[in-house]
């Protein structure tokens, strides 16, 4: 038997033997009528959002007040359809996986056009334009943490290298858009912008933490900011951080309590080295505390307080 021959074989049953994986797992595969968000869309979105954000850095040059509105109100127009496009079919999704969880019977996502539920494209826009709403307001904050960056760190040479080079603020841009997104209450895209962001800077922060003015992340890579995390005004932190959780309650079946706060609170003025780990949803930060490179903390640490890591013995051993 000539190998062309087995592979005529062979193929066509093992597509059927994939196929009924997804028959069979159940998890893992998104087939249906109910599109998801289009991850290169968003994207996408996220960059002319930045663009809006910091106009003149990246995407288009040559730009003055004398054309600066033009340029704007295009992004504007097209990242209202755009945007109201991806938050209708993640505001359906989110309300087909309720319905399919509450009755695994159902049939929502099987039926076109969807007669009776919710006008999600209505429910799209009006989600858009309250975002776009906010731009104004994410700049004042964007510029405190740009400032914060610029004072923060001796080797910035102008205001614009920040805002063209530093990793720290791209991440802290990115977390801006998609928490007041996940603040309006938009499904999946905010984590979508999260983990773009992730991967374009190595800074993980996920859009449900509250973060306030004068954020600065200095170098960044390696840096995990949580979900409940509440940081106040001023911070600074350097790579390799993480504000996370000490473990994950369970209630009495057993399944996490995903509405817990797990995460840390960190108050005004305070500043974390690298490498430094603080844990728990009870722990607390207090004003103008200091935590050293290396330090691991599980527990509160009063307003003024400087914590440092005990020295390694460091052993050293000749060669041959």
């Amino acid at each position: 038997m000539s190998a062309d021959f087995r592979l005529k074989e062979e193929l066509p049953e093992l597509t059927d033997r994939i196929v009924a994986s997804y028959h069979d797992l159940g998890v893992g595969h998104h087939l249906g009528h109910c599109p998801l968000p289009n991850t290169h869309e968003v994207c996408e979105i996220a960059r002319d959002l930045r663009a809006v954000l910091f106009p003149g850095y990246r995407s288009r040059r040559n730009l003055h007040m004398g054309n600066i509105g033009f340029h704007v109100g295009a992004l504007i127009d097209g990242l209202h359809d755009r945007l109201t496009e991806q938050i209708a079919r993640a505001l359906r999704h989110d309300f087909m996986r309720r319905a399919k969880q509450a009755d695994p019977d159902s049939e929502l996502c099987t039926k076109a056009p969807y007669g009776g539920l919710p006008d999600f494209e209505a429910d799209g826009q009006r989600v858009t334009l309250a975002f776009l709403n906010q731009i104004p307001a994410l700049r004042e904050l964007l510029v405190e943490d740009v400032k914060a960056a610029y004072e923060g760190d001796p080797a910035a040479a102008s205001y614009d290298e920040v805002i063209f080079c530093y990793p720290g603020l791209s991440a802290v841009t990115a977390h801006r858009i998609a928490h007041a997104l996940h603040t309006l209450g938009v499904p999946l895209i905010p984590r979508m912008i999260a983990e773009w962001s992730h991967a374009e800077t190595g800074i993980d922060i996920h859009p449900g933490a509250r973060i306030g003015p004068g954020f600065f992340i200095d170098h960044g890579t390696g840096v995990v900011i949580g979900a409940t995390c509440r940081i106040a005004e001023n911070v600074k932190i350097y790579q390799g951080v993480t504000l996370g959780a000490k473990s994950f309650p369970r209630d009495g079946e057993g399944r996490l309590v995903r509405s817990a706060k797990r995460h840390p609170t960190v108050e005004r003025d305070v500043v974390i080295y690298s490498n430094a780990t603080v844990l728990g949803g009870d722990v607390t930060l207090g004003a103008g505390v200091v935590i050293g490179a290396g330090a691991t903390i599980t527990k509160n640490v009063s307003a003024g307080t400087k914590v440092t890591a005990e020295k390694p013995s460091l052993r050293f051993r000749a060669a041959g």
